[in-house]
């Protein structure tokens, strides 16, 4: 019997947990389970699978007054591409999630600018969709190119993130364990099938099966704003912090002496990922 207490760093950019699954990090555990603070207690939020891109167009400089005709206007193409965007949500699925900023429009406006860029993520339900979205948006990018006479490079992010599996088996004993001591657990539809952020924990239950419930602080803040940073530093988030410690931690103990319930937890684990990859039919 072992357990392990694993630091995964860089979960916000970078995908610190998917080299760790490159390095094997994973590959002698049974399950594996983490937490995340939010606005409610849920043991499974559908955290989406996420590709970041960076679009960099290079055009040809020229004085903007005296002869503009000579430029070739990367912040021409900058603004095609971000207006090329809006006009295919239109077509975007419900589920689909497309944002992002450009964070390099020109140096001064006498200037055709002759370098601009621009950094966007995509999010989708599956890795399969993500695909899907990423070929159209990666279209628009092109087009705009093509329309103003720019070069464009794209740049996709070192590491995509997967979404993140569910496992029935192990959410039902953690909400066991959480009602036990208090926590009250979401029951809103909109919210429970609804679309959250996106976690390299994803990657990690293709791999192994895993937990990651997302837990209530005290706050009713949004998650990434400064009013949430100041909540969740709060003496008070503490106590909701360590009672989900303490779920887990009941959970995990159910895991190990209950053998039943560990191959309970794997035959989900299997079925899921199988049907994620196209193999079984949606339930």
């Amino acid at each position: 019997l072992q357990i392990t207490v694993l630091g995964t760093p860089a979960e916000e950019e970078g995908g610190g947990k998917i080299d760790l699954i490159k390095a094997g990090a994973f590959d002698d555990l049974d399950v594996v389970f983490m937490a995340h603070p939010s606005q409610e207690n849920a043991a499974y939020l559908p955290d989406v699978a996420e590709h970041d891109v960076t679009v960099k167009y290079y055009g040809k400089a020229s004085h903007a007054a005296a002869y503009p005709w000579e430029g070739v206007n990367a912040l021409d193409a900058a603004v095609l591409a971000y207006n090329n965007l809006s006009v295919l949500r239109q077509q975007m699925k419900p589920t689909w999630r497309v944002h992002g900023v450009i964070k390099n429009g020109g140096v001064k406006p006498n200037i055709i600018p002759s370098y601009t860029e621009l950094e966007f993520y995509l999010r989708a339900p599956s890795v399969k969709d993500l695909s899907v979205l990423t070929e159209k948006v990666e279209n628009c990018f092109k087009a705009a190119a093509l329309a103003t006479g720019c070069k464009v490079e794209i740049k996709g992010g070192e590491q995509d993130y997967y979404n993140v599996l569910p496992n029935r088996s192990l959410e039902n004993v953690y909400k066991e364990n959480g009602k036990k001591l208090g926590i009250e657990f979401i029951s809103d539809d909109c919210v429970l099938n609804g679309l959250s952020g996106s976690t390299d924990f994803g990657n990690v239950t293709f791999v192994v099966p895993g937990l990651h419930p997302y837990f209530y602080i005290g706050s009713e803040a949004l998650n990434h704003t400064e009013q949430y940073t100041e909540a969740a530093g709060s003496q008070n988030a503490q106590f909701y912090a360590l009672r989900t410690a303490k779920a887990l931690a009941m959970t995990a103990l159910d895991v190990i002496f209950k053998p039943d319930l560990l191959e309970e937890v794997r035959q989900d684990f299997r079925q899921v990922k199988l049907r994620e990859e196209g193999q079984l039919n949606p339930v």
